[in-house]
């Protein structure tokens, strides 16, 4: 037994120093002399670092399956259900756990990419640095991607020695650990096992996410080094959710900026639409102004921001203004198109480079927003009193009662916001990163001011949004969006007139939100039920309208306080029978505690009934309350039975009344005399 512990003794070292010495020669020719010394002084001789460690009860932190969209939960059972682990990891673990409705929901898996294909008909391998499966489910599109791919390329970079195998680990620990330090951000190294409801945290991600800190898991020059694509992804991630940069994030972010320029115009492209078109575009522009990345961007609107800091004025610059107001109306589960962001930076670059009178950005609004010439301008004409005091884009305000001469105006508005899509495309305007498909979809959007505009008319009838056609960039919505943004910006808040038009979900509500787009239907009240609770409602005001008659009844014969206290009075002065007197006084006392025990009932009874009247049950339920044919509903519907039952117990207390005197006066007659108390009720 000795000779075998002292045998693997002797292989783990030997490991460990053919580890070290390939590691060196790894990275000896791709990093400075110093630089690769501290790295591998501190990063890989060290051992792995267990404390970090974190395995969390995704429940304690109010994250449950019932979370998770139809369509990813689809695809983690079926992969589940193969024999694969599988997990949600990423930015829809962060989301979840900051109460933030996701962008997506991404899925890893231990399946390799071919059988990850294997497993759904309507799916395809795309990337080449980072391969991926993108599978088509239920109408959505969910990426899983694979720890083989990450451990592929991650060979030689680092090496798992046996020693440094914590006690008690086992296989697939180390598959998620080796997997999360190769992302970029802590906050995006989590893994949510919803099977067994559980978090692993092996970066301290959760404890980034409570102090609101966003940190890289190597050295972020290192990180942004190699990937330049994590500093927009950095920035993005931040104005979302309105986190901090570390000090080493803001020092590479400063020197690393002019990296991006390497990247692909479509990778540019996808990360500034993720900035502007998912509820978080004003905080994106005054990152990218701050890290000196809107100057590659939008060297013209750099500009223009830089001229507007130097002003004392009390109001945000217009351009701000207008980013502001797309946030209100889009967020992560209701995008927009990027044709909407390109069309205001064009409108607002028009505005600066030819100033325009108020009355005519007015009528351009509102031409879009109502989609008809002739609404528009009426429109136009009410609502466009107050002063708009935007500089250098407004030059003023002046009325211009013509229609043709406003439409000419409108129209060479239109054709400068035209030209201003086309300087996007050129190199003057900076690194290109707009196409001349989006330079073509962006200026349809302002065709239909341009040619034949007084017969203008885009049909749309309703004054709500429809974010579904919004975010496959229909023109029709795109303009009615834009023209909506645009007039509140220039009116100062809500639209006149706009009475439909509902605000934005709160994003923090994400579990009425999940909730409400995950119902089945097997979480829907049966028809045995509805039916079970429509009858209790029948019984409970059956019940109320019997106390209710009988208390009508009983009132009329309680004495009144008042009277019982001058009884009293007059007894005392009279010097009534002892016999009499008990007779009286116990009969209105038994009165006076049936009346108090029906007004309780009553009360408990009301609130029974309203409690179960308050409860929504739906068509169903209500179809089954109308066979129920309650008592309630039909004092609702017919009004004049409600009198007839009112004239009849009335009726019915008079004859009762009448007997009960009766009766008295033969019992007094019996008596050989009149009371003393029938005397004085004759006074």
């Amino acid at each position: 037994m000795a000779i075998l512990l002292q045998a693997k003794d002797r292989l783990l070292s030997r490991l460990k120093s053919l580890t070290k010495i390939q590691l060196k020669q790894r990275f000896n020719h791709t990093l400075e002399p110093q630089m690769c010394r501290e790295m591998c002084s501190d990063s890989f001789n060290q051992e792995v670092d267990v404390s970090n460690w974190k395995t969390v009860d995704s429940r304690n932190l109010g994250i449950t399956r019932a979370m998770i969209p139809q369509p990813s939960w689809v695809v983690l059972k079926i992969l589940k259900s193969q024999g694969f682990q599988a997990y949600l990891v990423g930015g829809c673990v962060r989301d979840l756990l900051l109460r933030r409705v996701p962008k997506d929901f991404d899925v890893i898996t231990t399946a390799n990419l071919k059988q990850i294909r294997r497993q759904f008909h309507r799916s395809e391998i795309i990337g080449r640095r980072f391969p991926i499966c993108r599978v088509h489910i239920k109408g959505s599109v969910i990426e899983v991607s694979s720890f083989e791919t990450v451990a592929k390329h991650g060979e030689g970079k680092e090496t798992v020695l046996l020693s440094q195998i914590p006690y008690g680990c086992d296989e697939i620990d180390l598959v998620r650990w080796r997997n999360s330090i190769h992302r970029d951000f802590t906050i995006n190294s989590l893994f949510f096992d919803p099977f067994l409801n559980k978090i692993y945290d092996y970066a301290n991600g959760i404890s980034d996410l409570r102090c609101l800190k966003l940190r890289t898991l190597i050295p972020a020059y290192l990180s942004f080094t190699e990937d330049c694509a994590r500093i927009l992804r950095g920035l993005r991630i931040a104005a979302r959710l309105g986190l901090s940069f570390c000090k080493d994030i803001d020092t590479a972010m400063h020197s690393l900026s002019s990296s991006i320029e390497r990247l692909d115009k479509s990778r540019i492209m996808m990360e500034l639409n993720y900035m502007l078109s998912y509820g978080a575009a004003e905080s994106s522009i005054c990152l990218l102004r701050r890290y000196n990345l809107l100057k590659i961007l939008l060297p013209f609107h750099a500009a223009y921001l830089d001229q507007q800091a130097g002003k004392i004025t009390a109001e945000n610059p217009m351009m701000m203004r207008l980013f502001f107001n797309l946030d209100k109306l889009v967020s992560c589960d209701r995008p927009a198109d990027y044709t909407l962001w390109v069309g205001l930076l064009s409108f607002h670059q028009a505005l600066v480079s030819d100033p325009q009178d108020a009355f005519v950005v007015w009528v351009f609004a509102s031409v879009l927003y109502h989609g008809k010439w002739k609404e528009g301008v009426k429109f136009a004409r009410d609502r466009a009193k107050e002063p708009v005091k935007f500089v250098p884009e407004i030059s003023g305000f002046s009325e211009i009662e013509s229609d043709e001469q406003l439409a000419v105006k409108v129209t060479e508005l239109a054709l400068s916001v035209q030209d201003c899509v086309n300087d996007l495309t050129k190199a003057s305007s900076g690194y290109v990163f707009v196409s001349k498909k989006i330079e073509r979809n962006v200026q349809q959007i302002f065709d239909v001011l341009v040619n034949s505009i007084e017969s203008y008319n885009s049909g749309k009838r309703s004054h709500i949004i429809d974010y579904d056609m919004l975010g496959k960039g229909n023109l029709v919505e795109t303009r009615f969006v834009l023209g909506k943004i645009i007039l509140k910006t220039i009116s100062g808040g809500l639209v006149a007139g706009e009475e439909e038009m509902p605000e934005v979900l709160d994003k923090d509500s994400v579990e009425n939100y999940l909730a409400k787009k995950n119902r089945k239907r097997g979480l829907q009240p049966s028809s045995a039920e509805l039916k079970l609770k429509t009858a209790k409602k029948c019984k409970w005001t059956e019940k109320f309208c019997s106390i209710n008659h009988e208390l009508s009844m009983n009132k009329e014969d309680v004495v009144p306080k008042e009277e019982v206290e001058e009884i009293h009075k007059a007894v005392k002065n009279c010097q009534l029978p002892d016999e009499e007197l008990k007779v009286r006084t116990t009969e209105k006392h038994k009165w006076i505690e049936n009346s108090c025990h029906l007004d309780q009932e009553l009360s408990i009874n009301e609130e029974l009934v309203q409690k179960e009247g308050s409860q929504q049950l739906g068509e169903e339920t209500q179809k089954a309350a109308k066979t129920c044919q309650s008592p309630e509903e039909e004092i609702k519907v017919n009004p004049e039975k409600i009198l007839e039952k009112k004239d009849r117990h009335s009726l019915s207390t008079e004859g009762t009344n009448k007997k009960r005197d009766k009766q008295k006066r033969a019992d007094d007659k019996k008596k050989n005399g009149l009371l003393l108390s029938s005397l004085f009720k004759e006074k």
